[in-house]
C-alpha cells in the first residue's frame, strides 16, 4: 500500500471507531446532561489543539511541510484551541454569551480541520506528527459534529419556546 492509502485507511477507521463509540456511549450520556455540561465535555479535547503547533517543529516532520499547510494547520489549531479554552471558561462561568462563543469556536475549528484535511500533499512528510490527522483529527471531527448537533437542538428549542410565548401573548 502506498502512503496516501495507508493514511486514508487509518483516518477512516479511526473516524468509524470513534463515531460508533460516540453513538453507543457518549450520545446517550450527553442527552441526560444540561447543555453547558454536555458542551464542556465535548470541548475538552479541543482545548489541546495547541498540539498542532508540532507541524512547525523541524525534526518532527520528515521534511519541511508545504508552508501553506504547516502555517494554516498550526495556527488554525492554536486559534481553535484558544477559542475552545475561552468557551470552556464561558460555559463554566455561565456567561450569557457562552453559547455564541461555542458557535464561533466550532465554526472556526471545523473549518480549520476541513481545510487541513483537503491538503493531502503534506501526508508524505508528516513524520511523527502522523498521529495528529490519523487519530486526533477524527476525535475532533466527531466532537465537532456532536457540538453542532447539541447547539442546533438548543437553537430549535429556543425558537419553539419563542413561538409558544408569542402565541400566548
Amino acid at each position: 500500500m502506498d502512503t496516501l492509502t495507508i493514511f486514508g485507511l487509518q483516518f477512516i477507521l479511526s473516524l468509524i471507531v470513534l463515531s460508533l463509540l460516540a453513538k453507543w456511549y457518549v450520545v446517550p450520556w450527553l442527552a441526560k446532561q444540561p447543555i453547558h455540561q454536555a458542551l464542556s465535555v465535548l470541548i475538552i479535547p479541543h482545548a489541546f489543539r495547541h498540539v498542532g503547533l508540532a507541524f512547525l517543529v523541524p525534526g518532527l516532520v520528515l521534511q519541511p511541510l508545504p508552508s501553506f499547510f504547516a502555517y494554516t494547520a498550526a495556527y488554525g489549531d492554536l486559534i481553535s484551541g484558544l477559542l475552545a479554552l475561552a468557551s470552556l471558561i464561558a460555559l463554566r462561568a455561565r456567561w450569557r454569551w457562552a453559547l455564541m462563543l461555542v458557535w464561533l469556536f466550532s465554526v472556526v475549528g471545523a473549518a480549520d480541520l476541513l481545510n487541513a484535511l483537503r491538503q493531502a500533499e503534506a501526508v508524505p512528510n508528516l513524520g511523527t506528527t502522523w498521529y495528529i490527522p490519523t487519530f486526533w483529527v477524527p476525535i475532533l471531527l466527531v466532537t465537532h459534529g456532536l457540538i453542532f448537533a447539541r447547539l442546533v437542538k438548543q437553537w430549535v428549542q429556543s425558537l419553539n419556546r419563542s413561538k409558544e410565548h408569542i402565541a400566548h401573548v
